[in-house]
């Protein structure tokens, strides 16, 4: 449940905000019924440093009613359930679904989103075409982690404005034409095995 309302949270604002927030309101409410006992006003007051705290207070009281009502308080794990609850769009979904259950989502933010289409590794014109292309060719033994990964590599390296090319890992299969160089992906060093597994192989 708190998953849930931090990433409802979390839409157009950063992550340092919605964690010193939610820290003080999860505090006060970490279930759907502490949440819905708590109020709108209160659920503001906790969020108001939050961009549009108002229209997600709301969602969040009205997100908690629902799953009190629908679904005996437990947060679904499927996502046509999800999407219904107030707030809740296909991203948010996605996110609850992966890292709460462990089931093989991804979520297109605005980073992956420029990913996909950026290297050509999924392009799209919408996220849940990215979001398609990204499932077929992403490994499963990967998928758990790879929407944490696709969000850090464009935060600090495939960034929107300044890509920095040379530092990039995969930059010698990158396919876009804003690459700033033609310099291969850096070598990455590979650990020595251990000692333990080199005996056992």
């Amino acid at each position: 449940f708190t998953l849930l309302v931090a990433v409802v949270l979390s839409a157009q604002a950063t992550d340092a905000g919605v964690n010193k927030a939610t820290k003080a309101l999860f505090a006060a409410a970490d279930t759907p019924a502490r949440m819905l006992a708590l109020g709108e006003a209160k659920v503001g007051d906790y969020i108001r440093t939050i961009g549009l705290w108002r229209n997600k207070a709301k969602n969040v009281i009205a997100l908690s009613q629902a799953l009190i009502e629908d679904y005996a308080g437990q947060v679904p794990q499927d996502r046509d359930e999800l999407v219904k609850l107030p707030g809740v769009g296909r991203k948010t979904a996605n996110v609850v679904l992966n890292v709460a259950f462990g089931q093989h989502t991804m979520a297109v933010d605005t980073h992956i989103f420029r990913i996909g289409n950026r290297i050509g590794l999924a392009p799209g014109k919408t996220p849940e075409q990215v979001e398609q292309g990204l499932l077929k060719v992403i490994p499963a033994e990967f998928m758990r982690h790879a929407h944490h990964w696709l969000i850090l590599h464009g935060r600090y390296v495939c960034k929107a404005r300044k890509p920095d090319c040379p530092a990039c890992v995969i930059a010698d299969i990158c396919k876009s034409k804003e690459k700033t160089t033609d310099i291969p992906a850096p070598l990455v060093p590979i650990a020595p095995l251990d000692e333990t597994f080199a005996a056992e192989a």
